[in-house]
């Protein structure tokens, strides 16, 4: 399997896709006025839509492992300028859009929106918690719906990319790496994933995102029985992990690791292989995007619908399908400004400048 191929794009579209709508039934109040209309729909994106998050830990430690150690041995010798690269990749659309969320915020709740989606107005303290990815940690409220991801994210990539490079450095045997990996994935699965008091750290989440990067090592490794072994330890982590204890959100990721490390050991006709939807294509190439600025888009969609058609059921689906639809433009948009262009700590700067800005304005307008 290519570390870059249509259908990686299509997947991360429609888990993209699913997170939007789930937050669309979770926070309301578009969601409250369809749930007696489509009780069951709304139900299953409350409770099943956000596990789709599991898809893109899966994925993300499937490319981590592309980048950090393809063969299984850490190919960096110095940490500072690949986690510099992966913090400027990740938080410069990050920024751009909390900047958009604090002016949503705070222009709905000005127009007199007052509902449990609208965050408080931020503190100067708060927005720099988020810039430096510590708001979780923390206990900052969140400025938009899921930035915690983001920072989970940069812990993830960073304690792997440390473990990799330890090894790196202080082992004569070349799978150490991997090894290390295993046995953290496994102590996550087994162990720390149990505990809900730690899902502000990367120990929680590492056992998905180990599961991807041994399905990258499962598909990329030299030998077949190496390629074997992997699919073998993919499964027995996650058997052992659901019979400690079951949790949908860990069958998901251990599915979503066995699919990978399967399908890219058969030979697949070209046709199948190559197959795309350009929609959803296109979609996934700025699910990052979307990802962060859909909640702002849903804000605003939420406020104008309740305030004009609070009881239509009517009103308030097409609501939420105006608000699927603004997030993908506004993630389009915020993908040209910000994921296209070169990653710079300049540009960075600015962002950053403007997000600090935005902040000291949304508290000053609050105490006048």
């Amino acid at each position: 399997m290519n570390t870059r191929n249509s259908w990686f794009d299509q997947i991360k579209a429609i888990a993209c896709l699913l997170i939007v709508c789930h937050h669309l039934a979770f926070y309301g109040p578009m969601s409250d006025v369809l749930r007696p209309a489509l009780p069951g729909v709304m139900a299953w994106l409350d409770e099943y839509g956000r596990m789709a998050v599991q898809i893109f830990l899966v994925i993300g430690g499937y490319f981590a492992a592309a980048a950090l150690a393809p063969q299984g041995v850490g190919r960096h010798d110095q940490l500072w300028p690949v986690i510099s690269k992966r913090f400027i990749r990740l938080s410069l659309p990050y920024s751009a859009a909390l900047v958009v969320a604090m002016v949503v915020n705070e222009t709905v709740h000005g127009l007199g929106f007052d509902h449990d989606s609208v965050s408080q107005t931020p503190t100067w303290a708060s927005v720099m918690a988020h810039l430096l990815l510590l708001h979780s940690i923390g206990g900052w409220e969140s400025i938009s719906a899921g930035v915690w991801y983001v920072a989970i994210d940069f812990q993830l990539y960073v304690l792997c990319l440390l473990g990799l490079w330890l090894s790196r450095k202080q082992s004569a045997w070349k799978s150490w790496g991997q090894a290390a990996i295993t046995a953290a994935t496994a102590a996550s699965l087994w162990v720390w994933n149990l505990n809900p008091e730690l899902d502000m750290w990367a120990l929680y989440f590492l056992g998905a995102y180990g599961l991807g990067m041994m399905a990258w090592w499962a598909t990329h490794s030299e030998h077949s029985a190496q390629r074997t072994l992997w699919v073998v330890t993919i499964a027995a982590l996650g058997l052992t992990a659901l019979n400690v204890q079951w949790r949908d959100r860990i069958a998901l990721a251990v599915a979503s690791a066995l699919v990978l490390a399967i399908s890219g050991n058969l030979r697949w006709p070209e046709t199948l292989r190559t197959w795309q939807w350009a929609p959803l294509t296109w979609i996934g190439q700025r699910s990052y995007s979307i990802f962060l600025i859909h909640f702002p888009m849903c804000l605003l969609v939420s406020a104008e619908v309740s305030a004009s058609w609070p009881d239509s059921v009517a009103a308030n689906s097409l609501g939420m399908l105006m608000a699927v639809a603004l997030s993908i433009a506004a993630g389009a948009v915020l993908y040209e400004w910000t994921e296209r262009p070169s990653a710079t700590w300049q540009r960075l700067r600015h962002w950053h400048v403007g997000a600090l800005s935005t902040g000291l304005l949304a508290a000053l307008f609050q105490l006048v």
